[in-house]
């Protein structure tokens, strides 16, 4: 079983790195909670591997993947707090070792990619980190027909990591050197990378942005559409934690879509009314899709729904 200890140090971890994806995870039923915390632990300390090392040589940041990937997979013996507990989560709900290859592959991609030439380029990348995610949560969560579901899983973790590459342009660029931002549709709308390294803002690229904000909230209403396949006791918080992401998209078309001269970010005033516009419009109907439409930014876009016939990129 997970220890005390070993469940604090991954809550803290949650609460320090993750405060939105935290105020969702609170909600969940304790059942779902606790290898939730492990769980997002897990995922940062592989992230900071490749994140948190500035000076580190690239083939070490490899060795130190390669050792993370053997101490999740059970191969390799670690007194790792985060760790341990990761793997007896990964036991105790039938997590596939292959969605742990995929996502420990991904956080290799980062160690020296930085550019992406397309969206497909850039889905693949996502299909093993932020849609592992999903599906990895999937598994905790425990929905009855998980086949249905996992689509659903893939597509909302997707528009999840969308959002935050919107919302972290500038960071990215600065901290990582790294553009998330298809190639394809920065030339469409003329933006050149030295643009973006300049964090030059200019009517080409409020354009990009745009066209990525409308893919990922594509994206949103196909992953919302899952909910209703996850047990009773998880859709709220499932649902509140979309609606919370998707808020970002209100900062940033307040912003003009101007992502560069500042990263938009949710106060804890404008989070704490975001739960509760979202929890009294729960209590009086119980449809993720109904309640969606209702609160988040995601529904203040033209062509809200996936197939709508609505223009914006989704694949």
């Amino acid at each position: 079983m997970v220890t005390d200890r070993q469940l604090a140090t991954s809550k803290a971890i949650n609460r320090r790195t993750g405060r939105t994806f935290y105020v969702a995870t609170r909600l969940l039923p304790k059942r779902v909670r606790h290898p939730t915390y492990v769980l997002y632990a897990f995922f940062r300390t592989a992230d900071e591997v490749v994140d948190d090392a500035a000076g580190v040589p690239s083939d070490d940041q490899y060795a130190a993947l390669e050792r993370l990937r053997a101490q999740a997979l059970g191969r390799e013996s670690t007194d790792d707090p985060v760790l341990v507990a990761f793997r007896e989560v990964a036991e105790t709900h039938d997590i596939p070792d292959a969605e742990i290859e995929s996502f420990v592959d991904a956080m290799a991609t980062d160690v020296e990619k930085g550019r992406y030439e397309d969206y497909a380029e850039l889905e693949a990348y996502m299909r093993g980190s932020a849609a592992a995610v999903g599906r990895m949560m999937l598994a905790v969560v425990g929905a009855d027909d998980r086949a249905r579901a996992r689509p659903h899983a893939t597509a909302l973790g997707e528009a999840l990591q969308l959002t935050n590459f919107l919302r972290d342009v500038r960071e990215d660029i600065e901290e990582q050197d790294r553009i998330y931002l298809p190639r394809t549709t920065l030339e469409r709308h003329g933006v050149t990378e030295e643009q973006i390294r300049r964090l030059e803002f200019s009517e080409g690229f409020a354009a990009a942005v745009h066209d990525e904000l409308r893919r990922a909230e594509s994206l949103y209403w196909h992953g919302v559409r899952g909910i209703r396949y996850l047990p009773a006791d998880c859709r709220f918080p499932v649902l509140l934690a979309a609606v919370l992401y998707a808020e970002h998209h209100r900062l940033i078309r307040a912003r003009g879509y101007d992502v560069l001269s500042a990263t938009p970010r949710l106060g804890l005033a404008r989070t704490a009314w975001v739960v509760a516009r979202t929890r009294w419009r729960w209590q009086f109907r119980r449809d993720p899709e109904t309640v969606f439409e209702a609160v988040s930014a995601v529904s203040e876009g033209a062509g809200r729904r996936a197939g709508t016939g609505s223009s914006s990129p989704t694949r």
